[in-house]
């Protein structure tokens, strides 16, 4: 009788969608198709770790076989075979005043509601100038709906208020809305420094990617030490310091690059089947904190969140 194989070290992956498990081209390579493929022979789970809402995010798991948790809307939404397994919707009053504070700043806001995953979208008046919400906004059609006023228009269905654009614009917008929210709602930022635009959204307090991988490891009865979390961006950040090894996409933001996160190959370069292939499917990979040693681009550790 052979030998009675180890179990692997990791026994969930957290991935991040866009910059890390899509390339450029938005789609997920056939090397990292097989790596996850191999993974799940392995028994490792996954859960999409993602800043989309649930129609966007359906469809790359629908490519993968959908099987698995979603987090949506950056850890406020989370859904499996379609059904809403927690929500952390936003205060009203709240989405209300980062309306309203998004608009005195010369912001465009962009509501995102639905506690069911239904991934409707409101919004006011565009500027045509603001190119990256536009765009956005086109690709989302026809779950838009434009309304004449904006803060009034919004109910308890309200899951976030994102806002697109410069980063000079969005900065100045994040150091305004920290002032005005305070801990009433939490605040997380993704920035493309290489096209010079950020999106930053307002969340529950509560909601985070971490958190929301916290209560998926709960459900499937894992140890975060046991998770092998990837991202590319500040919206990934505690995720990442929150697992057993947090792995950075060579893509990052180049800040984020100095954060002390081991560093993988691009999202061009499959850095996410390097990934899977070293820490979860080689059998001599390490399974804990002390693997940042092999990969590591920069500092000693990612401070605290």
């Amino acid at each position: 009788m052979g030998r009675a194989l180890s179990p692997p070290p990791f026994r969930l992956l957290a991935l991040d969608i866009d910059g890390t498990l899509l390339n450029s081209a938005k789609e997920v390579s056939p090397r990292t198709r097989a790596a996850l493929a191999a993974a799940g022979a392995a028994g490792v789970a996954l859960v999409l770790v993602t800043g989309r809402r649930y129609p966007a995010a359906r469809r790359v798991a629908q490519e993968l076989g959908g099987a698995f948790p979603l987090v949506l809307h950056n850890g406020a939404l989370v859904v499996e075979d379609g059904q809403v397994l927690r929500c952390l919707p936003l205060d009203l009053e709240t989405a209300r005043r980062a309306v309203r504070v998004g608009l005195e700043e010369s912001a465009d806001p962009v509501v995102h509601r639905g506690r069911r995953g239904e991934g409707g979208l409101l919004v006011g008046a565009i500027s045509p100038s603001n190119t990256l919400l536009n765009y956005y906004l086109d690709r989302s059609r026809p779950d838009v709906t434009v309304v004449p006023d904006l803060a009034t228009a919004l109910d308890d269905e309200t899951i976030q208020v994102m806002f697109g654009g410069t980063l000079e614009a969005m900065g100045s917008l994040r150091a305004r809305l920290t002032a005005d929210l305070g801990a009433t709602a939490k605040l997380e930022r993704t920035v493309y420094p290489h096209l010079g635009v950020a999106v930053l959204d307002v969340l529950d307090a509560r909601a985070g990617k971490a958190e929301a991988v916290a209560f998926v490891q709960a459900r499937l009865a894992i140890r975060p030490d046991q998770t092998l979390a990837v991202g590319d961006n500040w919206n990934d950040e505690c995720m990442l310091e929150e697992a057993g090894l947090g792995l950075l996409m060579g893509n990052a933001d180049p800040e984020m690059l100095g954060l002390g996160f081991p560093v993988l190959p691009t999202n061009d370069e499959d850095g996410v089947a390097v990934a899977i292939e070293r820490y979860v499917l080689d059998p001599h990979a390490g399974g804990s904190r002390t693997a940042r040693a092999r990969m590591v681009q920069g500092g000693d550790g990612a401070p605290p969140c």
